[in-house]
């Protein structure tokens, strides 16, 4: 990428989109100058131009957030930037993984949670926090995460047995958050799982 390809508007700033480099998720949508593009370049993490306080930020500077810069694209118009990171906690200042956690129009709402489901077991795993489950399983090492595995599929089979409408979503959820640690524990990303589900569906 050349600097001289990009067209900054008339404050001399480009937006920025901040892209999550394993979910593809979109993080925030920030502004950068060429000073703080420069400093994203060398640095390896991201800065950006405060429009609000007139000055350049460094993403994870007073929180310890920071984004670790993987790649950075530009668009057919040079007037925006698409920066995947490998982001280190949160990225919104709520303590949303995401800025775009609010919705007008929802998505498949499945592939939501399952998505933040991942999410969340992947920030525990890369984060502990003190009496976490997630981090306990994560502890015990895959012996115990495998035997809770087939404790909770037991259990399915039962709820099914017996016929059980509430019963089986019940474990059936125990037993796809169980599974969701298994794969992040045996560091399998869900679109793995999503392409070779399409892969049957015919």
């Amino acid at each position: 990428m050349s600097l001289i390809d990009l067209n900054f508007d008339s404050n001399g700033l480009i937006t920025t989109v901040i892209q999550d480099v394993s979910t593809k998720e979109v993080l925030m949508v920030a502004y950068m100058n060429e000073e703080s593009l420069n400093k994203t370049i060398e640095t390896g993490q991201t800065w950006f131009f405060s429009r609000s306080r007139n000055e350049l930020w460094h993403k994870g500077e007073t929180s310890g957030n920071f984004q670790h810069v993987k790649g950075i694209r530009y668009d057919c118009d040079g007037d925006a930037l698409l920066i995947e990171v490998e982001p280190q906690g949160p990225s919104c200042h709520t303590g949303e993984g995401s800025c775009f956690y609010r919705s007008i129009v929802e998505s498949d709402p499945i592939v939501s949670v399952i998505s933040q489901l991942f999410d969340t077991v992947k920030e525990r795993k890369a984060n502990p926090k003190e009496g976490s489950y997630t981090n306990y399983l994560f502890d015990k090492g895959i012996d115990k995460i495998l035997k809770k595995v087939g404790e909770e599929t037991s259990e399915v089979i039962i709820a099914a047995k017996n016929n059980s409408k509430d019963e089986l979503i019940y474990e059936t959820a125990d037993l796809a958050y169980h599974m969701t640690v298994l794969l992040v524990n045996q560091g399998i990303d869900p679109k793995e799982i999503s392409n070779e589900l399409k892969k049957r569906v015919k």
